[in-house]
């Protein structure tokens, strides 16, 4: 059986090479594909967890986190394409809301 500690710290560094992905990078779908492996770190957690604890809401929580995540990806990706059609630049730092 592997112990939660394995787990706990997979997720940590999980989460820590998305923090790093979101504050170095400044290409949106790279900060995009960041959030969602901390949003991955976080189910880690949740679902190993709600198994150390014989629990099942943890585990109804991930699925929660998953459903948002995926929508929060439709939702990004779509804005990126048409950031992409614009022909505007995806830099984070420049202000994309001036058309």
């Amino acid at each position: 059986m592997v112990p939660l500690s394995a787990y706990v710290a997979v997720s940590a560094v999980l989460f820590t090479t998305g923090v790093i992905g979101v504050l170095i990078r400044r290409n949106f779908i790279i900060v995009l594909m960041a959030v969602e492996i901390m949003l991955n770190a976080a189910n880690l957690n949740l679902v190993a967890f709600s198994h150390y604890l014989d629990s099942m809401a943890g585990q109804i929580v991930a699925l929660f986190v998953i459903a948002v995540a995926g929508g929060e990806a439709a939702v990004g990706l779509a804005i990126i394409i048409v950031v992409f059609r614009g022909k505007i630049s995806t830099n984070v730092d420049e202000n994309l809301l001036k058309w």
